[in-house]
């Protein structure tokens, strides 16, 4: 029988917002899958999570430089936000960022190049940083991206210094229009990138495993209606494409930055803005860096109720 620890209740209830013995309840059912817990709940309707989030994060910061056609994004994590705050830390980070669009994507390729104003790689310093400093610190992740004709836009949210913060996105977009109106557009479209968070750019370069489990999860709950298969399916495919969709592809998100109406979608912004610029605009790409997804960091202030929940007490 597989034991359900205090740490699987808690981590469960950080991602759905469902209640402890819920999430108990949940994992006991799935034999302690984390993910399939959190269907468990989604599809009994008592997960407050509309898409996967709750990840624990890591500290550090996002480091983000663009050019007029090229531009890159590095995470630098570090154990503590006492550290991020370091001016030193984060003169480190803003360094090893002016380095990353060399490194085409590739973390191991910064790590060897020359630290400047050192002797050494970037990785010797990291490594004298960690000794300086007295906390565990990584390169965990770069990208890199460029345009011909047109623009490579940023936006760093949470800012703690000139191109470094907690969220940082870069977003390319190919154009022969007004360079000023593209790059307008581009900020605003970054913005927009980092409050929504899309998955994708359109619905053909979503995860089919995602939108299987999307549809799976609708699937339980249209089944519960008590309609006929065909009618089911139907209910399904559109809330697939009216719901999901909306929230996760960039070009059918309602946008939110400045431009629209509250109603318009990115892509009929898009099409404002190509008026602006006077020549189409593409979005060929797009990065966001959130601080931390998907790393786990161990808490030591765990409720006491929630061990109880668990049986831990």
């Amino acid at each position: 029988m597989t034991t359900i620890t205090a740490s699987m209740v808690k981590e469960l209830r950080d991602k759905t917002g469902a209640g402890m013995m819920d999430c108990k309840m949940a994992l006991t059912e799935t034999k302690g899958d984390m993910e399939q817990a959190v269907d468990w709940l989604r599809k009994k309707g008592l997960s407050k999570a509309a898409k996967k989030a709750g990840r624990v994060a890591a500290e550090g910061l996002i480091g983000v430089a663009a050019g007029d056609k090229a531009g890159a994004i590095v995470e630098v994590n570090s154990e503590t936000d006492f550290v991020a705050r370091n001016e030193q830390f984060q003169d480190m980070v803003r360094k090893i960022t002016s380095l990353a669009p060399k490194a085409a994507g590739d973390v191991a390729k910064i790590l060897a190049m020359p630290y400047p104003g050192h002797k050494g790689t970037v990785e010797d310093y990291v490594k004298e940083m960690v000794a300086t400093i007295g906390e565990n610190m990584s390169v965990r992740r770069t990208a890199e991206m460029k345009v011909g004709d047109g623009v490579v836009a940023e936006y760093v949210h949470n800012k703690a210094a000139d191109g470094l913060g907690k969220i940082g996105v870069l977003v390319a977009l190919e154009s022969k229009g007004d360079k000023a109106a593209v790059a307008g557009f581009g900020r605003q479209l970054a913005m927009h990138i980092a409050a929504a968070s899309p998955a994708a750019l359109t619905a053909d370069e979503l995860d089919p495993a995602l939108i299987e489990r999307e549809r799976t999860v609708y699937t339980e709950q249209a089944k519960a209606s008590g309609k006929p298969a065909d009618i089911v399916a139907k209910m399904v495919e559109g809330r697939l494409r009216k719901e999901f969709y909306q929230q996760v592809v960039l070009m059918q998100q309602t946008f939110l930055g400045a431009g629209g109406d509250g109603k318009a979608t990115v892509e009929q912004v898009l099409k404002g803005a190509e008026k602006t610029a006077g020549a189409p605009i593409k979005i060929a790409r797009f990065v966001r860096y959130a601080l931390g997804e998907g790393i786990e960091k161990k808490e030591d202030d765990f409720a006491a109720e929630v061990a109880a929940a668990a049986g831990q007490r």
